[in-house]
């Protein structure tokens, strides 16, 4: 499949926990640093961090179907993260609320991949750069300035009160930013992320990011079809757009 021309896209959407930043490596050393405060060492960090983000879907399908008034995504964390400590038999009641809350804001400073804000940086040349996220504003914004990623606008999951793949999140993003679907692209390391946003006429570019799977798309076989891109990195993708202008 020849690729859509770069002059034909006005804005890239980015996904952003796996595709911009690191999730896996943050939580688990986030995790780590609160297991050895509370002498817990018999704990796998990394296999906490995999339980945490594993039962995010099912934990946000009842908002998605409409059976859940809209939460955010620290709310979400927080009642999965509860959850966990009680799967790994740390009872929740052994620490404190704010031990805990300091915890869930891990979220809000993951560190970002290698090449996440100097490709972001370059493709802003060019298009609009924006987070198609699940975490909510304020995450977002915490995150960006943690992080240093350049978007030209942040907007979370509670502006259109809705979690992807529902297509409202994909298109009122569009209708935000004034762009037809298919004149906007969605960057992201997940298969299920861009078959939702293709499903909504957005075009599609897949970044290779290692060890980014979600936990909780475990039984997700992909798409058979190509995307539209697809790099190894951001910077990468900024020079394969570059050479379709």
């Amino acid at each position: 499949m020849e690729p859509v021309r770069a002059a034909d896209i006005e804005v890239l959407f980015f996904d952003v926990l796996g595709t911009v930043v690191d999730w896996r490596g943050s939580i688990a050393d986030e995790v780590a640093a609160f297991l050895r405060r509370h002498e817990a060492p018999h704990v796998d960090a990394h296999a906490f961090a995999d339980a945490w983000v594993g039962r995010y879907d099912a934990a946000i399908e009842p908002i998605r179907a409409g059976q859940r008034a809209f939460a955010s995504l620290d709310t979400i964390n927080m009642e999965n993260l509860q959850a966990c400590l009680a799967q790994f038999d740390l009872a929740p009641s052994r620490f404190s609320r704010s031990e805990l809350e300091t915890l869930n804001l891990a979220w809000h400073r993951l560190q970002p991949w290698p090449d996440s804000a100097a490709g972001i940086a370059q493709l802003k040349q060019r298009f609009i750069v924006a987070p198609l996220s699940d975490g909510h504003t304020r995450l977002l914004v915490d995150m960006a300035r943690h992080a240093g990623l350049p978007w030209d606008m942040v907007f979370g999951a509670d502006v259109s009160r809705s979690y992807k793949p529902t297509p409202d999140a994909y298109l009122r993003a569009c209708e935000l930013l004034d762009v037809p679907a298919q004149r906007a692209m969605l960057v992201a390391a997940h298969g299920y992320d861009l078959d939702a946003a293709r499903s909504c006429g957005l075009r599609t570019a897949y970044v290779l990011r290692e060890h980014a799977a979600d936990p909780a798309k475990a039984g997700y076989r992909g798409a058979p079809e190509k995307w539209d891109y697809q790099a190894g990195s951001l910077t990468e993708l900024a020079q394969l757009l570059a050479r379709t202008a």
